[in-house]
């Protein structure tokens, strides 16, 4: 029996140490005057200045103001937090946002969720789920299930989190809230650029390294181009352990490349017209899986040889790979109307997504219950699965201008996607083996059209169109007192195509649809009882749509799991009531923001494993809730020294169980904890800088990160620490052998060290070092046909060493 252990050490006396002199600080007010220029406070983003306070100005609610003044939670990390903490995604973003959970599984593959609002980790052949956070470029949509894009952060201008649901504004799928990429937009007053190169080594791992350029060139004072071009080198840290007993080493190494180039045209004073095109490819070579049993490597085979898995080793008969190709063409046009601005959003996605899995453990399992024989069982089996996006959305809209009373917002949406998802399992000689056992032409029967010797395929095209309108209007009742209501109709159809081949299939060939109406208000009021302090109040809706389950593999099924799982087919929409009070404070160098949330989810989508049917299903949960707090703490109590401290505190339960034939389904059991999200996330961050030359600043950081206890899907809270059986007899092994895990996600931390030298003429250079404890952290957990095929874990980066260097102009 193997057993896992998961103790991890604990940071809270730093946290509460830090927290303790931030709350001192504030009581005590620090003079404003020793705030040097260009603080970048962590809270609301404001910018001090010899006492002088300046707001970053962001557009959360598609008009601009300072964040100050915006009526809800929410965060904007600036460029310079993002060059300071040294973040180059959305996961390292999230260490400095309280209530953002990023799931990372692998580069253009993290799943995100906010304030604790989450249905369980999402996998690849699932395309018909719908996201809960809702991504956005600038104006544009680019949120798709199971790929959320990773998009590079060089010349980013800031990366706004809006907390709580968002479908007023920004429709389905920001129920649990929306992450807004906003770029550094051309500009027609001055030419300037940026270039930056990296270079990092992984402890026992891959070298890596990065090169990024920006420059932004006006050609006369009516037209300008800003363009960005960068190429990452991932280091790989996952080693494979192949038949012939050789590792190959760095298995999940890659790249990221691509560019954007944007264009600014402003022919009159009240015209403003910018296209952009981005190109993004991401190709990776393998994923950060560390494996605990593999059908073909474990500790008790005997006419194997054994195997007993290190950190950070996986088993693999194919190399696998993932790969991501991103098109995005977009255009906002801005007309100065006078008392009224309008504004058109037109934008067009086009993805082509490949993620090709050695399923040589999962097919091969299937092999031993089917009694092929064990030359089929070890025959590589690799699954490919493709994913191709066309996605056409247009929005327009009139909002007011000048500074009345009145502010008003009222638009209309369109979007038109095609989404064609297929999966192959070549796997050479598997028809001769079939036919062998069970009668010539009988692996040619159940094919339906699709190749030899793929025991498995499907194809589904979906066709998703949606319209909707929109609108919000803030009155201010006192010059302190403003109310805000607005309310989103939407109507939206989907159809799709389903059809399957293969002896691992059930030659389905149908075709279903669904559609949904409706509409989500938001209701938001906010007081400033001193210009420097804003009390909030909002209740808002937001909604995810439904969709079709797919069939599930029937031929792979055990009876028990055909009768559990097989009943789901449909699910509803699901809807949330965000109910919050927040706070929004500065005073000289001190600033803080605060939340409390309630969310009331009803008909929550909840995916899980279909136990030994290889498949995953979405059904509703009747209740469920995620309430708590979050708060962000920024000050400066001394010239050239800086803190952050953020965190958030989350109950997120669901208030319903789901039974299938009187047994409580996969732990959907009301007091469970929702799936993927930690009940705590604290984060600290201490900057000092100070002159060591006439012409040169140092620069020391450090970060602490703490990351709570998660579960990857409601089941595994249930029966847990718990022993897998795999009742398959294979390599000598009696298939009754047990591995034993714990399936509760420790809690980890982050720490993280960076040290800089700032130089004359926009030079600087830093040193760092990321996980500096080398922590080994489970991400999520990894299984295979219910863990009979292979168990194991998604995990985060060792230690890693950097140096970056930077040149502005």
């Amino acid at each position: 029996m193997t057993t896992i252990d998961s103790n991890r050490p604990r940071t809270a006396l730093i946290f509460a140490a830090l927290l303790a002199s931030s709350t001192s600080a504030f009581a005590q007010g620090a003079p404003a005057d020793q705030a040097p220029a260009a603080q970048q406070a962590a809270t609301n983003g404001s910018v001090s200045t010899a006492g002088e306070s300046q707001e970053i100005i962001v557009t959360a609610t598609k008009r601009s103001e300072r964040i100050f003044d915006v009526p809800f939670s929410l965060n904007a990390q600036t460029q310079a937090d993002i060059q300071r903490t040294g973040a180059t995604n959305i996961e390292d973003i999230s260490r400095s946002v309280a209530g953002l959970t990023v799931q990372n599984l692998g580069p253009g593959q993290s799943q995100v969720a906010i304030r604790g609002v989450s249905a369980g980790q999402i996998v690849r052949d699932q395309p018909g789920v719908k996201e809960q956070v809702g991504i956005y470029l600038d104006e544009s949509v680019i949120s798709l299930s199971l790929f959320t894009p990773d998009i590079d952060l060089f010349d980013i201008n800031r990366v706004e989190t809006l907390r709580g649901p968002q479908g007023t504004l920004f429709g389905s799928g920001s129920d649990g809230g929306t992450i807004r990429y906003i770029t550094n937009q051309p500009r027609t007053d001055r030419l300037e650029g940026t270039i930056e190169g990296n270079v990092n080594a992984v402890d026992s791992g891959g070298i890596g390294g990065s090169l990024k350029g920006a420059i932004n060139l006006p050609l006369n004072d009516k037209i300008a181009v800003r363009a960005v071009g960068y190429y990452t080198r991932y280091p790989g840290f996952i080693d494979a352990l192949r038949p012939d007993g050789s590792v190959t080493r760095n298995v999940n190494d890659g790249d990221r490349y691509g560019g954007r180039i944007a264009v600014i045209l402003k022919p009159t004073e009240t015209l403003t017209i910018t296209p952009r095109v981005l190109y993004q490819e991401i190709d990776v070579n393998g994923f950060n899986r560390e494996e605990k049993f593999n059908l073909y490597g474990n500790p008790f085979t005997t006419t194997r040889p054994t195997v007993n898995f290190a950190r950070y080793q996986q088993y693999l008969l194919l190399r696998e790979k993932f790969r991501d190709k991103t098109f995005i063409a977009d255009g906002t046009i801005n007309l100065d109307l006078g008392p009224v601005t309008a504004t058109s959003v037109t934008s067009y996605t086009n993805r082509d997504i490949l993620v090709s899995r050695d399923a040589s453990a999962l097919t091969g399992s299937v092999t031993v219950d089917l009694g092929l024989g064990s030359a089929a069982v070890l025959l590589p089996s690799n699954l490919r699965d493709t994913t191709k996006l066309d996605s056409f959305t247009q929005e327009v809209r009139l909002s007011s201008s000048g500074n009345g009373r009145l502010k008003w917002l009222i638009g209309g949406f369109y979007a038109h996607v095609n989404r064609n998802y297929d999966q192959r399992l070549p796997t050479p000689g598997y028809d001769a083996a079939t036919d062998a056992h069970f009668g010539a032409g009988f692996s040619a029967m159940l094919a339906n059209g699709f190749p030899s010797d793929s025991p498995f395929n499907s194809h589904l095209p979906y066709q998703l169109e949606q319209i909707a309108a929109f609108g919000e209007a803030t009155f201010s009742l006192t010059p302190k007192f403003n109310v805000t209501a607005g309310a989103r109709y939407y109507d939206f159809h989907e159809n799709r195509s389903f059809k399957t081949g293969g002896l691992f299939s059930n030659d389905d060939n149908r075709a279903d649809s669904t559609k949904s109406s409706g509409a989500t208000p938001r209701f938001l009021a906010q007081w400033k009882p001193t210009s420097e302090v804003a009390l909030n109040l909002q209740a808002s809706q937001g909604f995810r749509l439904g969709g079709v389950n797919d069939p599930l593999n029937v031929p792979l099924c055990s009876p028990s799991d055909k009768a559990t799982f097989g009943g789901f087919q449909s699910y509803r929409d699901e809807t949330l009531w965000n109910y919050e009070a927040g706070v929004k404070a500065h005073h000289g160098p001190v600033s803080f923001s605060g939340s409390f949330f309630y969310n009331d989810i009803r008909n929550l989508q909840v995916t899980l494993d279909a136990g030994s049917c290889s498949s995953r299903i979405v059904f509703n949960v009747p209740k469920a809730h995620a309430a708590g707090l979050e708060f962000e703490l920024g000050l400066r109590p001394a010239r050239g020294l800086d803190f952050s401290f953020s965190g958030n505190l989350v109950q997120s339960r669901f208030d319903s169980s789901v039974t299938s034939n009187g047994q409580v389904l996969a732990g959907i059991r009301a007091g469970n904890r929702l799936p993927s999200v930690p009940q705590y996330q604290l984060a600290a961050t201490g900057t000092y800088s100070f002159e060591v030359a006439a012409s040169a600043t140092a620069v020391l950081s450090a970060t602490v990160q703490e990351i709570g206890d998660r579960f990857t899907q409601p089941s595994d809270q249930e029966n847990n620490p718990r022993s897998f059986v795999s009742n398959l007899p294979f390599g000598g092994a009696t298939g009754l052998d047990a591995t034993r895990l714990d399936l509760r996600l420790p809690p980890y931390e982050n720490v993280n060290l960076s040290a800089a030298i700032e130089l004359q003429h926009g030079l600087s250079l830093t040193a760092y070092v990321t996980n500096v404890l080398n922590q080994e952290q489970l991400l999520s957990f990894d299984r295979e046909r219910g863990g009979r095929a292979r168990l194991g874990f998604t995990v985060g980066q060792p230690r890693t060493f950097g140096l970056t260097g930077r040149k502005t102009f």
